[in-house]
């Protein structure tokens, strides 16, 4: 088991009461158009769902698979924005996703882990799954931590 997979309670707590500050601090973006709500959010794992809808499906009524990479890089991203620290962002500089099985309906559900959290680069993976558990898709992401050139939209 990694360093970044265990969470005390208390770190638990804390995740989830950033999440509610998060969803609450949507903008007009992309994250806000998909209708994904954060579950959990730390530097340590990000969980998000996502509904599986008109917004999010392709022309046959599947998930889209960038829908799935949005999530993805969403989750990912800001993990790894929480990670870098003060006046820090993470910039996704590549992206690579797995489509294992396809969903129609329920919400599309993500959980994100840093594989390595250095100083310039982090890569995190997420697992994407149905509501009944179902893995229907699992991305790596890859971001370069910069410094931040304007405030970052969302709470700390």
């Amino acid at each position: 088991m990694s360093k970044f997979s265990q969470q005390s309670e208390l770190e638990k707590k804390a995740s989830k009461e950033l999440a509610t500050k998060y969803n609450k601090s949507l903008h007009p973006q992309m994250i806000k158009h998909l209708g994904i709500e954060f579950i959990e959010v730390s530097g340590q794992k990000m969980v998000a769902r996502m509904p599986i809808d008109e917004r999010t499906v392709q022309p046959m009524g599947l998930l889209h698979g960038g829908a799935s990479c949005v999530l993805a890089e969403t989750l990912g991203s800001i993990g790894a924005s929480l990670n870098a620290g003060k006046n820090k962002v993470a910039i996704g500089i590549e992206i690579n996703a797995n489509h294992l099985t396809s969903a129609t309906k329920g919400y599309a559900i993500g959980v994100a882990t840093p594989i390595r959290a250095g100083k310039g680069i982090q890569v995190w993976e997420t697992q994407i799954t149905d509501d009944k558990g179902n893995l229907l898709c699992v991305s790596r992401l890859t971001v370069a931590i910069k410094e931040a050139r304007a405030p970052l939209p969302y709470p700390s």
